[in-house]
């Protein structure tokens, strides 16, 4: 097959509209549903990121991708006790690391996952379509399935859900095209390689970076190749915790990353942990409540008339300052920028999300600056040289 003919491009009155290989045949099948062009978008950037990711780490790898940027992406380490909770697998016993990096990759920032497209790095196991098939998604694209776990998939939305087979040893060109207003652009594909190579050049006073940091500044750098610039991604603990995609301005990636990361931080204490749902209330409700309960908009959940709806009993309001001394106690955070920071107002706010390593290309010619910023807090960071734009 060297084409696959869709419904419609990205929107319903983009039509005809097909994926092609000029020479050759197509390198995935479709084992169920029928893809859409965003689908592919998601479906083909995230298989990249994920198969960099396992390369890099020898760990299963799993992405959440919504409008071709991922929303999260994670490798499979254990759960906590807490992230089980948060991620609600809590009643799903032991996981698989390939279901465990999903669960992550999904939980972080599941108000961006809903209705996502699923990439993952290795054959997906029965474990992994039981979390995949209690969730809001769209599709998946892996390198193969196990009979059991395609049974599950193919039970997804009455049927209908879209599951993709990729042949993982499928290379691509060295050059790519696109066209923009019927003009073709090239350019060679950007296979450059994240390694501890590019965490080598250290600026900072403090040049001490533990194996969990380096793993995590790889995971962020990573992620950031294949995500809308401008972009700043958050990581702890092997999984992306705030991605900030597509802003123009370098400290709206930064904040709008934060603000995730403070979230999936937010979201584990135990005031939010102990929030007294109805039993009625599914997953995606859940999600919205908490969302607005640890936001600034919290008396749309906690008003008389509407607590009623969500919760057995009133919660009590989560303060400001609650919030900000629970803040205080996330550290070891790593972050990585797909372009320099031209001020030192991005270290301050990075500052305040926890933020501990740093990777990022350098050259702005207020570097002195930021690694002032950066010594202030006693951060570890890399100058990489090199700069991930993705669009």
């Amino acid at each position: 097959m060297n084409e696959f003919e869709l419904k419609y491009g990205c929107n319903p009155n983009q039509k005809p509209s097909r994926i092609y290989m000029e020479n050759g045949e197509l390198p995935i099948t479709v084992l169920n549903g029928r893809p859409g062009y965003i689908n592919f978008l998601d479906a083909f950037n995230g298989w990249q990121l994920v198969r960099e990711l396992k390369k890099a780490t020898g760990l299963p790898a799993a992405t959440s991708f919504k409008h071709v940027s991922p929303a999260g992406a994670a490798v499979g380490l254990p759960l906590t006790d807490v992230e089980r909770k948060i991620y609600w697998v809590d009643d799903m016993g032991e996981l698989t690391p390939l279901a465990s990096a999903y669960a992550r990759a999904r939980g972080a920032d599941r108000m961006s996952s809903f209705g996502d497209f699923i990439s993952l790095s290795d054959v997906c196991d029965e474990c992994t379509a039981r979390i995949i098939k209690r969730e809001v998604s769209d599709g998946v694209i892996a390198p193969g399935y196990t009979p059991e776990a395609l049974a599950i998939l193919k039970e997804k939305k009455k049927g209908a859900y879209n599951v993709i087979q990729i042949d993982p040893d499928y290379v691509p060109k060295a050059l790519e095209r696109k066209e923009v207003f019927g003009i073709t652009f090239e350019q060679g594909r950007n296979e450059l390689k994240v390694d501890d190579e590019l965490l080598s050049n250290f600026v900072t006073k403090n040049t001490e970076l533990p194996e969990a940091a380096r793993i995590d500044l790889i995971i962020s750098l990573i992620t950031l190749k294949y995500t809308q610039s401008n972009s700043v991604c958050y990581v702890k603990g092997g999984q992306a915790i705030g991605i900030g995609a597509g802003q123009q301005s370098r400290i709206h990636c930064t904040r709008l990353a934060g603000s995730k990361a403070d979230n999936w931080y937010l979201r584990q204490n135990p005031k939010v942990l102990n929030l007294p749902f109805l039993d009625k209330i599914g997953r995606a409700d859940r999600d919205n409540a908490i969302d607005l309960y640890i936001g600034e908009d919290y008396m749309d959940v906690l008003a008389d008339g509407a607590w009623e709806n969500i919760f057995k009993t009133k919660p009590e309001v989560f303060t400001k300052e609650e919030k900000r001394a629970w803040l205080d106690t996330m550290t070891e955070v790593a972050l990585g920028s797909d372009a320099f920071f031209p001020f030192s107002d991005n270290i301050e706010r990075a500052n305040r999300s926890g933020v501990k390593y740093i990777a990022q290309p350098g050259g702005s010619v207020r570097d002195d600056l930021v690694i002032e910023a950066a010594d202030k807090h006693n951060m570890v960071m890399c100058f990489t040289g090199i700069r991930l734009f993705h669009h």
